[in-house]
């Protein structure tokens, strides 16, 4: 989503005094590309094998009731993108062609206005035929053989409605429910893009500019962060930060200071605002140690100063829960995890940084090597992974060109 020069200048006019007057030059439109899961990338879909069985429509209750009451809740209610029953005419071309050639009489179902049905039992692996089958032998109505076969299923719901259509053309009748199991909800997703759109240009000008600010200087390299809160249709800037890993000491080491990347530095200013809101609370006066060289979480730009003096909106609530984090480029795995345990709601970030990054989950390619040589490797993802305990939906921000810091080696970690 995208929005015209002329409407970002209107925005800007809106915002605080302090924003307007840290905003130099012109402001430029861009393209919010919400990044993709490791799942979405990687498992298209995951088969497994699913028994089926048929019956005629007058009994098709019966047994459906039958099977409720042998089988236990989590096989009877799993798999809901997977229609539960289904008419002969509804199954893929090559189901219809395997099971009519079967016998004279599964050619009669299928022909012409069946009055017979299909009925997914349950994962192969959960069930005893022996036991279905000896269950199913006592609704009346049923063949004297039994019908169970085995089919292979999507175990995963379908992402869109073409993906649907497609999974019940190739392997069993699927409905989508206009979710997405692999990643956010699709109406999250574009919720938080309608509703970031208007202004992601006004704070991702703030970071190129110290990234563009700290590079020149030789504190950092030309990389910065911008966290500001919405809240009830208002935007506040809460901290602004530029990368300060050379800073006091100069280029001593190949990396430089890793704490004092520009990400870690604008989480510590949000925590520094939250202590000092705290200390007045309680007339608590406790001088923050604000020079630990291995943070750098003191101002060292006259425009971090500025929002840094400014008090958090919004003292009350947990370090950086429900805040907006734009970057000009793709965080370290390090940053990554500091952003989810942070709790921020939502990343934005301009440029990728596919051989360090750590929220891109797109695979790295031959083309790049990692530090100890070998070739790729697998991106992480780390905005949405199942086993860490927080998600946040990520963007990447495309602009035509005008907000590029100083070069960065690709190895170098944001």
């Amino acid at each position: 989503m995208d929005t015209d020069d002329s409407s970002i200048a209107a925005v800007l006019a809106e915002q605080d005094p302090v924003v307007q007057e840290l905003v130099r030059g012109e402001l430029e439109h861009g393209v919010l590309i919400p990044l993709k899961t490791t799942l979405e990338l990687r498992d298209d879909y995951v088969t497994g094998k699913m028994l089926i069985t048929r019956a005629p429509v007058k009994a098709a209750n019966p047994a459906i009731s039958l099977l409720r009451d042998l089988l236990p809740e989590e096989i009877v209610k799993g798999s809901p993108h997977l229609r539960r029953c289904a008419k002969p005419c509804d199954l893929p071309a090559h189901l219809k062609t395997k099971f009519m050639n079967e016998s004279p009489q599964s050619r009669q179902i299928h022909t012409g206005k069946s009055n017979w049905i299909y009925i997914i039992l349950g994962p192969e692996n959960l069930l005893s035929r022996d036991e279905l089958v000896k269950a199913l032998s006592t609704v009346e109505g049923l063949e004297e053989e039994i019908f169970i076969r085995s089919v292979p299923v999507p175990m995963v719901a379908p992402t869109s409605q073409v993906q649907a259509a497609m999974w019940s053309q190739h392997f069993w009748p699927t409905v989508y429910r206009k979710n997405n199991p692999l990643g956010p909800h699709p109406s999250m997703v574009s919720r938080s893009t309608d509703e970031i759109a208007n202004d992601a240009a006004i704070w991702m000008t703030l970071a190129h500019q110290v990234a563009n600010e700290t590079g020149a200087r030789g504190y950092g390299e030309p990389m910065g962060a911008c966290i500001i809160q919405r809240d009830q249709g208002k935007t506040t800037v809460v901290a602004l930060a530029a990368d300060a890993r050379w800073c006091e000491h100069g280029k001593t080491g190949d990396t430089g200071n890793p704490m004092a990347h520009s990400v870690l530095r604008a989480i510590s200013m949000v925590a520094q605002k939250l202590v000092r809101s705290e200390n007045r609370q309680t007339a608590t006066v406790i001088d923050p140690i604000l020079e630990f060289e291995a943070f750098q979480d003191k101002p060292i730009l006259e425009d971090e100063r500025k929002v840094f003096d400014i008090d958090h909106p919004s003292p009350d609530g947990y370090l950086c829960h429900g805040l907006e984090m734009y970057l000009t480029h793709e965080p370290c795995v390090m940053c990554s995890m500091a952003i989810l345990h942070s709790r921020m709601g939502k990343v934005v970030f301009r440029h990728r940084m596919p051989l360090t990054g750590g929220l891109g989950a797109e695979d790295r390619g031959s083309g790049h090597r990692s530090l100890n040589g070998a070739d790729g490797g697998r991106g992480l993802g780390l905005f949405w992974r199942r086993e860490l305990n927080w998600s946040l939906v990520a963007w990447e921000w495309e602009s035509s060109g005008c907000l590029r810091p100083l070069p960065v080696d690709e190895a170098t970690h944001a």
